[in-house]
């Protein structure tokens, strides 16, 4: 059987009446005589195809519309060359502009609610909305057919798109605040000189930040404030001291004022930086994405710092000196390192801190907690994540010869529709493993491209802030930014994945798959594959592939909802309406803490580019030793973990837990308020956290949000 070779490799059987109606097609609206031509024609090419040994679409294709020209049918011709466009456009999804800015005027929930952190009805978040959807339309024209064609089709899904690759913008980093604060940088052609306080560093903080969120996409993280913030504390320290002894002789009692007034000035430079964050806007219109981590300090500025970054997110924001009646910040997101030695143990100097840490955890979700020795051996050094949980890989410095882990980034991130390769195979394992290695490859490509994209067009003068004034690197204006920010593997480049629990639960036709003899083996092997493999093509390439359980905050709604429309109501899958993140153990059912602890253990080091573990709370307000008992008992087990609470707040009747869930949002179950002028509903998105009565989320998100069972 002669067979035809199609886009992605595959064979088909050739079929002569496909030539000979799509000819017709092209002759419909100019009526050619053609007489016989279509079926001469296609019988021709089958000729052809027999002696060449097959014949790929775009040959046939190509000698269908020389062979109309050669028969006297030059309008036919040029009208098939039309119709075999269009096709290719409505087969790759590809957009046009027209279409894509309809679908915001349309308020398309997949649009306007794809990031919870934006509201579209502000001016600049609408026009960076549809700068994105011309963009994207232009764009979609630049990646690889197959690749495209993926993204459109929900095998895969290109993050970021609605620029990249229209401009070669990067993803998430690790600021290098200290060589920033320390060495100067430039601002719009304003040079911002070493800071003489910490009021005065943390609003050069605050600058950096809105700066960096208006040109890249992803989070930024404010790595060992503590340690970082404690020299500009000292100044003011030092200061202190010089103005009070004309009036205090008394050296300790000089000291004791001294520092006293050096507190007050911490708790109100952090205050000022929890209210700048939360107050800025990037040019998209968006509150930056900003994680500050701290806890590994041990001196007495240090600590200071880490109690007032503590002490002001538990008093909230808003001008009452109840913390009941203040809402709670939404950003940054903080991260507290527990350390051995620092602050795991009661006889650890920093416990204190640890245990104001928990309260605020309790009252306000925040802090999620980092295990520093399970950070070194799941990534090879310690770190704190890029944003919310994009984490790079232990890397030394040529130059230095010691592991560098701020000012660098990662370059963006590609995920592959587990659930889909599973729901294709059918429970057929070996034909899941052959998808499974096909989608991969394409992951590999949709990578590969963007690095050399970024290869190619990357330039310092694109994004000064990153580039040229120490953000990643101090490349020289104008010079090409790839190399001394990516190159020699210093950046990352992520292969992201979703749905593990639901890839199981049809494998092994079950939702409890958990307890079924070798199904967790089989998830653990999904990720130790897809980690060899990158690990395979890092080693060829010279770039750092990074396995990364994908967020996920629409991407839970988009892959589920297409293949719902492809495969139908599959119980447990697909009539959820959403994907479970990651490799978490499923949101519904029942399970204690440390149960789930135990089971997501095994996750992490295969997932080393991006990885977060949750427990699901009731209220442990009045009893922290509860919350103390989760979080040690993951010290050696997981890398990150966040306990998320009940602390939605109704101002008018004084209400505070989990509000009722409804088909517009959440409401107070005690009054019934919605209203997100007088409450305030606050919810884990994904690594972030949100407030969906005041910015409205995917459908999927809120129902994967309903589901959440409390693990105890």
């Amino acid at each position: 059987m002669m067979q035809v070779i199609k886009r992605n490799g595959a064979k088909t059987a050739f079929d002569e009446d496909k030539i000979i109606q799509a000819i017709n097609k092209a002759n419909n609206d100019i009526n050619e005589n053609l007489d016989q031509a279509g079926s001469e024609i296609a019988s021709e090419i089958h000729i052809l195809a027999e002696k060449s040994d097959g014949l790929s679409v775009y040959e046939i294709q190509g000698l269908v519309e020389n062979k109309l020209m050669a028969k006297g049918y030059p309008q036919t011709s040029k009208n098939y060359t039309l119709y075999r466009l269009r096709k290719d456009m409505d087969r790759l999804g590809l957009p046009d502009i027209e279409g894509e800015v309809s679908k915001l005027i349309a308020k398309d929930p997949s649009v306007v609610h794809e990031n919870a952190n934006k509201d579209s009805n502000v001016f600049n978040t609408y026009r960076d909305l549809t700068a994105g959807s011309v963009a994207k339309a232009i764009g979609s024209k630049t990646w690889p057919e197959a690749v495209w064609e993926a993204h459109v089709n929900g095998d895969i899904h290109l993050h970021d798109s609605d620029f990249f690759p229209y401009s070669p913008m990067t993803n998430c980093n690790v600021t290098n605040y200290q060589d920033m604060l320390h060495n100067g940088f430039e601002l719009n052609g304003t040079h911002m000189g070493t800071p003489g306080s910490i009021g005065v560093a943390t609003r050069h903080l605050a600058m950096i930040i809105q700066s960096i969120a208006s040109v890249q996409y992803g989070g930024q993280t404010i790595a060992d404030a503590d340690v970082l913030l404690a020299p500009f504390a000292e100044k003011n320290y030092q200061k202190h001291q010089a103005e009070l002894a004309a009036h205090i002789t008394d050296v300790e009692t000089l000291e004791m004022v001294a520092f006293e007034l050096t507190r007050k000035d911490i708790y109100k430079a952090m205050e000022g930086l929890e209210y700048d964050i939360n107050s800025l806007s990037s040019s998209s219109g968006q509150t930056p994405f900003v994680s500050l981590g701290f806890g590994r300090g041990t001196n007495r500025f240090e600590r200071e710092i880490q109690q007032a970054i503590l002490k002001v997110r538990l008093h909230g924001l808003g001008e009452s000196d109840d913390p009941n009646k203040n809402k709670t910040a939404i950003f940054p997101k903080l991260l507290f390192v527990i350390k051995d030695g620092v602050n795991l143990k009661p006889d650890d100097p920093n416990y204190d801190v640890k245990h104001l840490a928990l309260e605020c955890t309790a009252k306000r979700i925040y802090p999620d907690y980092l295990f520093e020795e399970k950070i070194i051996d799941i990534t090879g050094s310690f770190k704190f994540p890029m944003g919310c949980r994009s984490f790079l890989q232990g890397w030394v410095d040529p130059e230095t010869g010691e592991y560098l882990n701020e000012g660098r980034a990662n370059a963006g991130v590609q995920t592959v529709n587990l659930p889909r390769i599973a729901l294709e195979s059918a429970g057929d394992f070996e034909k899941f493993w052959e998808i499974f290695d096909e989608r991969l490859d394409l992951l590999h490509e949709a990578a590969a491209f963007r690095i050399n994209f970024l290869r190619d067009n990357l330039k310092s003068s694109m994004a000064p802030i990153l580039f040229e004034q120490g953000a990643l690197t101090r490349t020289q204006a104008g010079e090409n930014a790839f190399d001394k920010a990516f190159g020699n593997r210093r950046g990352t480049i992520s292969l992201g994945y979703i749905g593990l629990h639901e890839v199981a639960t049809i494998m092994y036709g079950t939702t409890e798959w958990h307890q079924i003899d070798g199904a967790k083996d089989f998830t653990v092997e999904i990720l130790q594959r897809m980690k060899d493999k990158a690990d395979q093509w890092g080693e060829a390439e010279g770039v750092h592939y990074s396995n990364y359980g994908t967020p996920s905050e629409s991407l839970t709604d988009k892959f589920c909802r297409l293949d719902r429309a492809k495969f139908g109501d599959i119980e447990g899958v697909t009539d959820k309406e959403y994907y479970t993140n990651s490799f978490h153990f499923t949101t519904e059912q029942d399970i204690t803490p440390f149960e789930k602890i135990d089971f997501e253990a095994a996750y992490p080091k295969l997932t080393s580019g991006g990885f977060i573990s949750y427990v699901e709370a009731p209220s442990l307000v009045h009893n922290l030793k509860g919350m103390e008992a989760i979080i040690d008992y993951a010290y050696d087990k997981l890398g990150y973990l966040g306990v998320n609470s009940p602390i939605d707040k109704c101002f008018e009747c004084g209400f505070n837990g989990d509000f009722k869930a409804t088909e517009q949002g959440f409401e107070c179950p005690s009054c019934g308020n919605s209203n997100p002028a007088t409450s305030q509903v606050v919810k884990r998105l994904c690594g972030y956290l949100g407030e969906p009565n005041s910015r409205p989320i995917v459908r999927g998100r809120k129902k994967e949000i309903e589901s959440r069972v409390k693990h105890m």
